[in-house]
């Protein structure tokens, strides 16, 4: 008899976790041994479990998405770490793989390719559904020469993981008081963030930031 897969739920929606749980048990092989809210007590909580795929959201309140992914990681190498996100862009879905996820699923497909992404990711196979296969060359990918959207050149590939997600929050509209509140940093820390990331992108305010985005496809 195969082992049962020992999955750790992370979402911010109790709701979503329940529905979740509810399909991935319907299936013989696979026990959800735990949940948590975000980020930080995602950390808390598995610490104390013996886990074997974690099936996480990236865009949650507090300290979470990308920079989250390395801390995980960092502690328990072993652990297979699965993206489900609403994110299609191919920016998340490189970001997440680089962070160390080893499958990309989006919150868009159908109820049955979470199963079978947590059964391959399981079993160490690279996982990314089928509205992102087009990114799926990602996973062994590396940054390409510079030059222009069409020739594969993404400015945002520049920033560093921290950038990347306080951009996340900035293009969310928020505040630096807000982004320095949910990652726990000082008003400073995030200002000089902020900074780096107008200078690194060649843009001088929000608008441009935003027009800059959305033209590399988020």
């Amino acid at each position: 008899m195969n082992a049962t897969i020992r999955v750790f739920l992370v979402d911010d929606h109790a709701v979503v976790r329940e529905g979740y749980r509810r399909l991935l048990e319907q299936n013989e092989g696979i026990k959800v041994v735990g949940e948590a809210r975000h980020a930080d007590e995602a950390y808390a909580l598995s610490a104390r479990l013996t886990l074997d795929v974690m099936v996480m959201d990236i865009s949650m309140p507090g300290a979470s998405g990308i920079e989250a992914l390395s801390h995980l990681l960092a502690r328990d190498p072993k652990v297979k770490i699965l993206v489900f996100s609403m994110h299609e862009e191919s920016i998340f879905v490189k970001r997440a793989l680089q962070a160390g996820a080893f499958g990309y699923v989006t919150k868009s497909s159908a109820p049955e390719v979470l199963v079978d992404a947590v059964n391959a990711v399981a079993k160490g196979q690279r996982y990314v559904s089928q509205d992102v296969q087009g990114f799926s060359q990602l996973i062994n990918a590396t940054r390409t020469s510079h030059g222009n959207p069409q020739t594969g050149f993404n400015p945002l590939d520049q920033l560093s993981k921290r950038e990347f997600e306080v951009l996340q929050l900035l293009i969310k509209g928020a505040g630096i008081t807000k982004v320095a509140q949910d990652l726990h940093l000082s008003y400073k820390t995030i200002a000089n963030l902020q900074s780096s990331i107008r200078q690194k992108l060649g843009v001088e305010n929000q608008v441009q930031l935003i027009r800059l985005v959305e033209r590399y496809g988020w």
